[in-house]
């Protein structure tokens, strides 16, 4: 199972709309290993197209041995985000097929992919909260939650902790301790994440800050998951 299968409960095509839009979140951030038509040469390289009913597509696995196996053998390819893949197959006006016959397979035709290239130029600048900020309303945490605290989670590290609240009319997100020079690239992510959400009332900003996070938001947990404990090793083998 890889990070896109955890994502796939159902079926892409089956799932709803959150589901599916979590999913090429994610895929925008993976790797993909895309089948080529021959070995690159000189930093150049040719997709490998495949002509099907719903128009052409391009193959991309999120490893390599699923990629070979499909193929049943060795195959060229590329390593590249899936980002980069779909501004490449985006001015081709071709679309991707990806993980076929594992729990991700997902089927991406040219206006998909054009749709997820839309999302992902999402970059809003930085709001500067000044309202009163208050707890945030319930069917927003409902909507907004679990994937905020996915995207936030690989920021562990960078930032310090983080909260979702309510402010003026619409809502927040607040980062604690980020390195200045990181903030356009937390904020890009973070307005990536919330472009592939149902839209919320009144909007959702992003908001840096030095304070701490005021009391009644909704704080996001960024501890560090747990090592496995270690197995204790066994007595010697005597010989």
């Amino acid at each position: 199972m890889t990070a896109l299968d955890d994502l796939a409960p159902y079926p892409f095509h089956d799932a709803d709309a959150p589901q599916r839009a979590r999913m090429l979140s994610r895929l925008a951030d993976t790797e993909l290993a895309v089948a080529l038509a021959a070995e690159p040469a000189d930093d150049r390289v040719e997709l490998r197209i495949f002509p099907l009913d719903a128009g052409p597509v391009a193959l991309a696995c999120d490893t390599e041995d699923r990629l070979a196996g499909f193929f049943g053998g060795p195959v060229a390819y590329a390593a590249m985000p899936g980002r980069v893949l779909a501004g490449l197959l985006k001015s081709g006006g071709a679309g991707l097929l990806v993980n076929p016959g594992h729990p991700s397979e997902m089927l991406l035709d040219a206006a998909m992919l054009d749709w997820l290239t839309g999302a992902l130029s999402a970059a809003p600048e930085p709001a500067d909260v000044r309202l009163r900020l208050i707890p945030p309303a319930p069917a927003v945490i409902e909507a907004l939650a679990q994937p905020l605290a996915e995207r936030l989670g690989d920021m562990r590290g960078l930032i310090a902790g983080a909260a979702l609240a309510g402010a003026g009319n619409g809502h927040v997100v607040l980062v604690a301790g980020a390195d200045p020079a990181h903030q356009p690239a937390i904020a890009k992510a973070l307005a990536e994440t919330l472009a592939f959400l149902p839209p919320q009332p009144g909007g959702v900003d992003v908001s840096f800050t030095d304070s701490a996070l005021p009391a009644g938001v909704l704080r996001f947990d960024l501890t560090p998951p747990a090592e496995p404990p270690s197995r204790p090793k066994g007595p010697p083998i005597l010989r």
